[in-house]
């Protein structure tokens, strides 16, 4: 089985700031995904209309879902729901193929 990556697009409330309660919260989140056995890659964008997108990879299924269950990210999810987005996206992939390409010339 392949890698398992996560896409997660949301879009916080308009009474929302982020860098107040949301940023110090998603910021812990992300340090706990990157200490979780099996991590791998974690990356976050927001385009100019204002959807956030964050792409999580771990190298098995297994390490996806513990890293899904731990109990702060629950409660993280929890509060995502209750206070801090308008909506969201979630999507669990397995990597079937990869390809790269680095160019020598930097």
């Amino acid at each position: 089985m392949g890698q398992i990556l996560t896409v997660f697009r949301s879009r916080l409330r308009s009474d929302i700031h982020p860098g107040a309660e949301y940023g110090p919260m998603a910021a812990d989140m992300e340090a706990a995904a990157r200490a979780m056995p099996g991590f791998v890659d974690v990356r976050g964008y927001t385009a100019p209309d204002g959807e956030r997108v964050t792409v999580v990879v771990f190298e098995s299924k297994a390490t996806h879902d513990a890293w899904r269950d731990q109990l702060e990210h629950r409660r993280a999810q929890r509060a995502g729901r209750e206070r801090f987005y308008a909506e969201y996206q979630l999507q669990v992939c397995e990597v079937l193929y990869e390809r790269r390409f680095e160019s020598s010339s930097g």
